[in-house]
């Protein structure tokens, strides 16, 4: 109070009670892409973090979906593949669908450019600037050019999450809708002998893609197949035709009917819209080759990477429990099937290989469906950070506590501040711990705080500025694995 002068009563106030940290964010996912506008009104969003919180929102800024084209596998001719893709929009509902939240949004470019691993690199760097993400995740790089190319997109998500030390990157694997040929291509090897070994502990990858739902049945037709496909269909649908006339008069070489042969023909040409539905629907209950096709198609344009839907289960997860609860054992929403089967004796290596490069598997369980098995980061030989859980229940606590220490900065550094920084953080860390995050019977075997001279800081510390708080949390972890074990008992009756 400032020197009184004038006589009277005068009252001051006084703060009883520290400050109190309040818990950051853990689910705020960022999707770096290509999408087929990025505009408010007109505002230009290209290559800006833009923060969206549903799904008619990203639509409204940033457009639909791209055009649906699918082609001939080049190495198999009878396996259908999807041609010229962009994920992003479909990742959005995969998010969304899996129980997502507020995210942000960088584009980096429309549905005419072409895929660049610079473009993605350039859209991460622009959220280091920004507090609010948690997860980087980059959908469309898996479609890049090479292996070569794909692997510097997580590898610059890495680097920020490494220097930030306040978000992780949900990886998927370049081809991951592939399985291991044996003395041939390995995605997950590939992935392994490219990702190096800095910052690993902030990343974690999923494998293989997925078989989804996203896109209904009526999403596709004659048309969605590219000029090739619709050329080798026509052909498989007149041998189809010509065999059904043969039986049914029992000559060789019938006649095809009229009509089928000029519905052959529009599916072949596929150009006339006025027609499209009434043909594609005609064809599906007059022709097994076109309907087997069509749900070839169907499959070609469902097959998705994973990131997106395990950045909603992460979001779900943390709602409904917290951070703290490894995001696994889960059902994945929009999931038909894995792309590749996997059991039990092949995710021996993809959980814990000798170097310590964890891939968490996705499985089918018989009447529980698909399932997210695995919750290890990419540092599975690290005792610290193997645990996705404790690694994202880490960054809260560290995030929060830095948040809420800020106003002391230049405050007086004695015992008096000590005292309230030290109780501020005890009282953030008993709730934490009433809340399961930490483990421990008594608040003091959960965690200790200390500040002070003489046990965190020296003299030298307090005349150069230093105020030092050492937190030591002993952070619940994920029951990986449960034995048990069972022994015959001699009978006693």
């Amino acid at each position: 109070m400032n020197q009184i002068k004038t006589p009277g009563v005068y009252v001051e106030e006084k703060n009883a009670f520290p400050n109190s940290v309040v818990e950051v964010e853990t689910a705020v996912p960022a999707f770096v892409g290509y999408t087929k506008i990025a505009k408010n009104g007109k505002i230009d969003l290209s290559g800006k973090p833009i923060r969206v919180t549903s799904m008619a929102e990203y639509e409204i800024l940033f457009g639909g979906p791209p055009p649906l084209s699918v082609t001939q596998d080049k190495t198999d001719p009878n396996k259908l593949v999807a041609d010229n893709r962009f994920l992003m929009h479909m990742s959005m509902q995969f998010f969304y669908d899996n129980g997502g939240g507020p995210c942000y949004i960088v584009s980096i470019g429309d549905y005419s450019a072409t895929m660049s691993a610079d473009d993605f690199k350039t859209g991460i760097a622009t959220l280091e600037t920004e507090q609010e993400p948690t997860m980087i995740l980059a959908p469309d790089a898996v479609l890049l050019g090479s292996k070569d190319d794909y692997i510097k997109v997580p590898q610059a998500a890495l680097a920020q999450c490494g220097k930030l030390k306040s978000r992780v990157a949900i990886i998927d694997i370049f081809n991951g809708n592939k399985a291991a040929v044996p003395g041939g291509d390995d995605p997950i090897a590939d992935f392994r002998n490219t990702i190096g070994t800095n910052d690993l502990n902030y990343g974690m990858a999923y494998y293989p893609w997925v078989n989804t739902s996203i896109l209904e049945p009526s999403a596709v037709d004659y048309t969605t197949l590219d000029s090739k496909a619709r050329k080798s269909l026509a052909t498989e649908m007149t041998a189809e035709a010509q065999a059904a006339a043969d039986q049914a008069t029992g000559q060789p070489k019938s006649a095809i009917p009229d009509a089928m042969t000029k519905m052959i023909t529009i599916v072949e040409k596929g150009t006339d819209a006025s027609v499209v539905t009434k043909t594609h629907q005609a064809m599906m209950s007059a022709s097994q080759v076109y309907k087997h096709t069509m749900t070839q198609t169907l499959e070609a344009v469902n097959l998705m990477p994973p990131s997106a839907a395990m950045a909603g289960i992460y979001t779900a997860t943390d709602n409904s429990v917290g951070v703290w609860k490894a995001p696994a054992n889960v059902s994945m929403v929009d999931v038909v099937s894995p792309a590749v089967s996997i059991d039990s004796e092949q995710q021996q290596d993809l959980n814990v290989p000798l170097d310590g490069l964890a891939v968490n598997a996705i499985r089918t369980f018989l009447g529980r469906g698909v399932l997210v098995w695995g919750a290890r980061t990419l540092d599975g030989n690290s005792q610290d950070w193997r645990y996705i859980s404790v690694r994202r229940t880490l960054i809260m606590l560290e995030q929060s506590v830095k948040a809420a220490c800020e106003p002391y900065v230049f405050a007086a550094n004695d015992a008096s501040t000590w005292t309230t920084v030290e109780a501020m953080i005890e009282n953030f860390l008993t709730n934490q711990w009433k809340a399961g995050a930490l483990a421990g019977a008594t608040p003091p075997e959960a965690f200790q705080v200390s500040v002070g001279l003489g046990s965190t800081m020296t003299g030298n510390d307090i005349l150069d500025g230093y105020m030092r708080v050492t937190v030591k949390v002993a952070v619940t972890h994920p029951a990986e694995f449960i034995i048990l074990t069972f022994q015959q008992k001699m009978q006693t009756s």
